[in-house]
């Protein structure tokens, strides 16, 4: 069962999520592995040296993880890992989850049953009305609205959410407000509802962290709207990841005259539901007692591993897997069975092999050579 951690392990878990070369994956399996995330801590070198890293591995000190849990304070934010009560289950449910989030104005949001729009920055102004109406709509409906805070669909649908609850996800850290001119609507969600981000506070966003941030997006939300998009845009990387974790996805269909129908178009094509209002939503969604799947990876206790049988099978595989690595990823199932060996010796050598920078282990159950 998920329950209350101390505020040391709360930063010891910052400090592991914060060290080079640990990705979401690879904190899960050393979370798994180690029960604790300080234990954790004091091996990382050791696995590293033993993946073949020739320099030291650093793990991210006390007195970094302090400055960012102070300069969250300061902005009244809320720092939650995955395993805590307050992270948000239908994020912890995913492979794999991000392991730390901020929450900035009213964490409680993130618990409850929630929709996401999303759709073109340069949008019309028929669909900014659209998707300003149905947030307000999924609101009195008892959904909270989440997107991201960018120009045009985003911020209408913000704005529309706001009497209901809306939730918006930042690619930079939870006091990165982007675009400049949202200022004013960043406030109103932090006096109403509340904003999310996995980076540091302080951060600013770079292009590969918009993914990251629409994989959020999708995660928290029970569908996704696409109300207007390019075939080319971030609303469809989110549309796809939304369908990768077992969302619903919802198209609002448009003329095929205008580029921005493009996009949600095809997602209907695609098997995508036609939504045409807010009917066609709470037809396809389970009603407001339902939800994706719960977590299966807990990270509290103290597991029955043995640490000294891992470190052998991980001595005996660790080339062999490596040579199964190509720069395309692979599936790790596919790896355990071409190698014919128990799983979780390969995932200890693989684990080894990412804090050592020979691979990179992804989202999806992926793995892929990285030097």
């Amino acid at each position: 069962m998920n329950s209350a951690i101390s505020a040391t392990e709360r930063r010891d878990r910052l400090r592991l999520a914060r060290t080079d070369n640990v990705g979401p994956v690879t904190y899960g399996a050393l979370m798994a592995r180690y029960g604790a995330a300080a234990k954790a801590l004091d091996a990382l070198p050791h696995l590293a040296a033993r993946g073949g890293r020739t320099s030291a591995l650093k793990p991210t000190s006390v007195a970094d993880a302090d400055r960012e849990i102070e300069a969250g304070e300061r902005l009244g934010a809320v720092l939650v890992t995955v395993g805590e009560p307050a992270f948000p289950t239908p994020l912890a449910a995913l492979d794999p989850p991000p392991p730390v989030l901020w929450l900035r104005g009213h964490p409680t949001l993130t618990l409850k049953p929630a929709v996401a729009i999303v759709g073109a920055r340069i949008a019309s102004a028929a669909g900014q009305r659209f998707a300003r109406a149905l947030a307000s709509d999924l609101g009195q409906a008892g959904y909270v609205v989440v997107s991201g805070l960018a120009r045009g669909v985003d911020g209408a649908a913000h704005e529309g959410g706001l009497r209901g609850g809306t939730v918006a996800v930042l690619a930079g850290g939870v006091d990165d407000i982007y675009p400049p001119e949202h200022k004013g609507l960043y406030g109103r969600i932090v006096a109403e509802g509340c904003v999310v981000s996995e980076n540091a506070v302080g951060r600013r966003a770079t292009a590969k962290d918009f993914p990251r941030r629409n994989r959020i997006i999708s995660g928290l939300s029970l569908g996704v709207v696409v109300v207007e998009a390019e075939l080319r845009s971030g609303s469809l990387i989110t549309a796809r990841l939304a369908a990768e974790q077992g969302r619903e996805v919802f198209a609002v269909p448009g003329s095929p005259l205008d580029p921005r129908a493009k996009g949600p178009n095809d997602l209907i094509r695609q098997g995508a539901v036609l939504c045409e209002g807010i009917e066609d939503i709470l037809r396809a969604l389970p009603g407001l007692h339902g939800s994706v799947a719960e977590p299966q990876l807990d990270l509290f206790g103290e597991p029955e591993r043995d640490q000294t049988a891992l470190d052998a099978a991980a001595d005996r595989l660790r080339e062999r897997v490596y040579g199964c690595l190509s720069p395309t990823p692979a599936p790790r199932d596919e790896i355990v069975r071409a190698l014919n060996e128990p799983a979780p010796g390969v995932l200890a050598a693989l684990v080894e092999l990412a804090l050592a920078g020979r691979c990179e282990l992804l989202p999806g159950g992926l793995a892929a050579r990285s030097d």
